[in-house]
């Protein structure tokens, strides 16, 4: 009787102890404001936007961000109503200094591809009026710094780049200057 009892106990002992622990995603919500830069055209241009996501088991997840440049280009008076637009599914990395809960700071590499879009609706300088959906991609790094289990503050710097040439209309992987590219500073408060 005692041998039956110690493997009973022995038992339910292994099986505690091999139990899968709960899985805790890590989300995160944040919108932004922040400024464009590097593009040629009129640097230091407003820009705000979203961004969403996951951190799945702590370090590696999923990313969102959506972003929108008014007067990207210029003034409206010389370029009509112009506007740059990005969504953009991203892969990002980032460890939880201080852990997952309560007071913390994640610093964090992000990357993917999605959408770029550019539109200018003519004005003194542009007198026609185009618009370019092309394929993009951007990579960035940023830190995440919160002051509770659900709210902190996260600033982000993210370089983002057309395949699109905009002289030609050919897509291509190259560098070329007459790719839509621009870098963009933000920042925001997240919620987790």
């Amino acid at each position: 009787m005692r041998r039956a009892i110690k493997m009973i106990m022995l038992t339910g002992a292994v099986a505690l102890v091999l139990t899968p622990a709960q899985a805790r995603a890590d989300g995160f919500v944040t919108p932004w404001v922040g400024g464009a830069f590097g593009n040629g055209f009129k640097n230091g241009q407003t820009s705000f936007g979203v961004s969403a996501g996951s951190m799945g088991a702590g370090i590696i997840g999923g990313e969102v961000d959506f972003g929108y440049s008014p007067s990207f280009f210029g003034t409206t008076s010389d370029f009509g109503r112009n506007t740059v637009m990005n969504l953009m599914g991203n892969v990002i990395i980032g460890v939880p200094v201080g852990g997952q809960h309560g007071p913390g700071v994640r610093p964090y590499v992000t990357g993917g591809l999605g959408l770029l879009r550019s539109q200018i609706d003519g004005g003194t300088i542009a007198k026609v009026s185009s618009s370019n959906n092309m394929l993009g991609w951007d990579a960035g790094a940023g830190v995440m710094g919160y002051f509770s289990d659900h709210v902190g503050l996260g600033v982000d710097v993210r370089y983002l780049r057309g395949f699109k040439d905009t002289n030609t209309g050919v897509t291509t992987i190259d560098l070329n200057p007459s790719q839509l590219h621009y870098w963009r500073a933000a920042a925001g408060v997240v919620f987790r």
